[in-house]
């Protein structure tokens, strides 16, 4: 079994995405996510931002030294440079930039960059073979496509927020950028695939991504349940509609474990192993929706087994039961799980400004042609003569660049 440890040893062959060249004009957070995800596996990604308003998920949370961390983990592998691109010497710079570049991806509401005369149109003059991803939070074109966007809102329309919570409770909002995450999934894959495509037709094509849809996808069926039955998902908390038990339970020491049923041979397992085998024999024990119905009986069932137990204890019958079971972490836990080490799914790596940082490691292991973080988020500003000057400008242009407020 290949480890990331190994790969690293052992691996030449460049990463997949060597190569291609990314500008992120992006902010907030499902383009620059998304194009974080294309410079893990080796894609030159250039992160444009504002020569006097840098991207503001450099001010995110929390900060050590004055510095950001959140920009360190979606500002890696990412060269850094400044343009103002509503400027005539910024747009004719990006323009530069744009001729040798395979894709931009950009999330000014729609209109701006047309606005400044960088449009699709405009663009693809410049590069006929550029892809243009355009991440927003409705859409280029529809009624609310001139709203300001963001994913709590794709949050709140898609379904997801009205379906999560305590029945009895109010629709409950994510604490994190859920949506922009999934959205940045589906762009880096719309980006692939319209890559694929232009091996074929030898031409880009623009990307239109809103923020509002990919969610909908992540929910399920729910649209075809309403549009055959009329079936809205109510607020269930931590069970569901579709099998049980399946809930989170306390145990004897005070920690919070989760057990999931999905699969009929689990459903009995677990009710063996608490006490309770003659449940099983009831018909409606068959189905996972017949079991959802009687979640009542089955969650005092094991959650009476279960508050009897510590978490170890419990951990380690469900283990020996093969059935499915989890302990509910924090991140403090999550930093010394054992499965998460032997993944390396955190990770270390240097960074000349803080020294050494763990953080998330790239999303997925390939055997041949790994992935990885070559360096964190980059000062503001940081690479904008190389980017320049490897685009054909010279130090006069970059010098009248600099004296208009093109960039920085």
């Amino acid at each position: 079994m290949t480890t990331r440890e190994d790969q690293k040893m052992t691996t030449t062959t460049p990463a997949p995405l060597t190569g291609l060249r990314v500008l992120d004009l992006a902010t907030l957070f499902a383009g620059p996510l998304a194009a974080t995800m294309l410079g893990d596996f080796g894609a030159d990604v250039i992160k444009v931002e504002h020569p006097t308003r840098p991207d503001p998920s450099r001010g995110h949370g929390p900060s050590k030294d004055g510095i950001g961390l959140w920009w360190k983990l979606l500002g890696r592998n990412k060269r850094t440079i400044t343009l103002d691109l509503s400027a005539p010497t910024g747009r004719d710079a990006l323009l530069r930039l744009a001729a040798t570049t395979d894709v931009i991806i950009e999330n000014f509401r729609p209109g701006t960059l047309e606005k400044w005369g960088l449009g699709p149109t405009e663009l693809s003059a410049a590069n006929p073979r550029l892809v243009l991803t355009r991440v927003t939070g409705f859409g280029q074109f529809g009624p609310y496509s001139h709203r300001p966007g963001f994913g709590t809102l794709a949050e709140a329309m898609s379904g997801f927020a009205a379906m999560t919570g305590d029945p009895e409770g109010p629709p409950t909002l994510p604490p994190f950028g859920l949506a922009d995450s999934i959205a940045a999934l589906a762009t880096a894959y719309a980006v692939m695939t319209a890559l694929t495509a232009r091996t074929t037709t030898n031409r880009g094509q623009v990307v239109d991504m809103a923020i509002i849809e990919p969610i909908l996808t992540i929910l399920g069926p729910q649209p075809l349940w309403y549009d055959q039955l009329g079936y809205v998902q109510p607020r269930t908390g931590n069970r569901s509609r579709n099998n049980a038990p399946r809930n989170t339970y306390r145990t004897a020491d005070g920690a919070w474990v989760a057990v999931s049923t999905s699969a009929q041979s689990v459903a009995e397992r677990v009710m063996r192993l608490v006490g309770r085998p003659d449940l099983i024999d009831e018909p409606w024990f068959t189905t996972g929706s017949g079991r959802a119905e009687h979640a009542d009986e089955l969650d005092e069932a094991v959650g009476h087994w279960i508050s009897r137990r510590t978490r170890d204890e419990a951990l380690a019958a469900f283990e020996k039961a093969e059935a499915a079971i989890a302990p509910i972490y924090d991140v403090q836990d999550v930093m010394t799980d054992p499965q998460y080490r032997a993944l390396d799914t955190i990770t270390k790596i240097e960074d000349p400004e803080l020294g050494p940082l763990r953080m998330q490691n790239v999303l997925f292991r390939l055997s041949e042609t790994p992935g990885a973080i070559r360096w964190a988020g980059r000062p503001h500003n940081a690479d904008t003569q190389a980017v320049l000057t490897e685009a054909g400008l010279s130090e006069s242009d970059i010098a009248t660049l600099r004296a208009t407020g093109g960039t920085k």
